[in-house]
């Protein structure tokens, strides 16, 4: 069976996020679906599979409530749900933040031709920002974009502040991009609170780029959140630029470290995934709560293992 993969969000006031998560949990139950839905106040943020039968029904669901006329539905193909299960729940911010944002000083939209466009032409005086986490941009990025060391989404307010330090705000053309788009939609603001009066931001993020433009300008691949880990952002496949956290050789191969109480996130050959156990350093190899290494081409991100699992790597009984 095959499988869609969708994601899409929208910007705009939910007067009653939980009448709007009711209905989503109603119409996906009738459907083979998995995913994450968050629905806030702020507006909607989805990144959800279903059989590959089943993604007209959705798309007829959504062009009932007007609303979601302003989404930008992605789609991809895989060969399975990359989600364990589905998630519908209400987020007080659909980008944790804990600052306020002013929706109505966003960046300008660019079309992913326009953005292109603007790549191919930039001047000294335009930088490319990449506003995703540091293990994100580890393993693709566009040509020429300031890939900050970002951890987590309340950090980029003060990346904004160091920005504003090194070049002019009146001078500057900011170009963003984020995987889907939401980002930028939450970071444009406070980039012009900062005083950057040419802000613009990619539509539909780097998974639109890649449907229509391709890899063009664009180096390695895409990590996503989801089973999937990292995928080629387009149907040509592009050269891996993440580099093995053992042995330093290129790699865009994500695995969660096998000792419980590490979990490190962290890049590794496949030959160096076998060699440590899954592990991310010696230490973490010699400890004791570590899960059995799946020797996988495309590994997942580690689950929480039942009680009774962690139990038995703990030598209890």
């Amino acid at each position: 069976m095959k499988f869609c993969v969708l994601a899409y969000y929208v910007i705009d006031e939910v007067s009653d996020p939980a009448k709007m998560i009711k209905e989503h949990r109603a119409f996906l139950k009738k459907l083979d679906s998995a995913g994450r839905i968050y629905v806030s106040p702020e507006g909607i943020n989805a990144q959800l599979s279903l059989a590959e039968g089943d993604l007209q029904a959705y798309l007829d669901f959504l062009k009932k409530d007007c609303f979601f006329d302003a989404a930008d539905v992605k789609v991809h193909h895989w060969h399975e749900h990359p989600f364990a299960k589905l998630t519908i729940k209400q987020r007080e911010q659909l980008c944790a933040l804990d600052t306020e944002v002013d929706f109505s000083n966003r960046g300008e939209h660019l079309s992913a031709h326009e953005w292109k466009q603007k790549l191919e032409a930039r001047d000294e005086h335009t930088i490319v920002i990449d506003v995703r986490n540091n293990y994100e941009s580890e393993v693709g990025y566009f040509e020429g974009a300031i890939k900050p060391d970002l951890e987590s989404f309340r950090e980029f307010p003060e990346f904004a502040k160091e920005l504003r330090k090194k070049f002019d705000p009146a001078k500057t053309t900011v170009l963003m991009y984020c995987t889907g788009g939401i980002r930028c939609e939450f970071y444009s603001p406070l980039m012009k609170k900062e005083g950057f009066e040419k802000v613009y931001q990619l539509h539909g993020g780097v998974i639109r780029y890649g449907i229509e433009e391709g890899n063009h300008l664009w180096h390695g691949k895409l990590f996503v959140f989801d089973d999937r880990l990292v995928v080629d952002i387009a149907e040509l496949k592009n050269e891996d630029v993440g580099h093995c956290r053992h042995c330093g050789c290129e790699s865009s191969t994500y695995y969660n470290c096998a000792n419980m109480d590490c979990n490190l996130l962290f890049l590794s050959c496949r030959e160096c995934a076998r060699k440590n156990k899954g592990c991310c350093c010696e230490a973490c190899i010699v400890e004791g709560r570590v899960r059995p290494f799946s020797d996988q081409e495309h590994p997942k991100p580690f689950r929480k293992l039942p009680h009774e699992e962690k139990l038995k790597l703990s030598g209890g009984s």
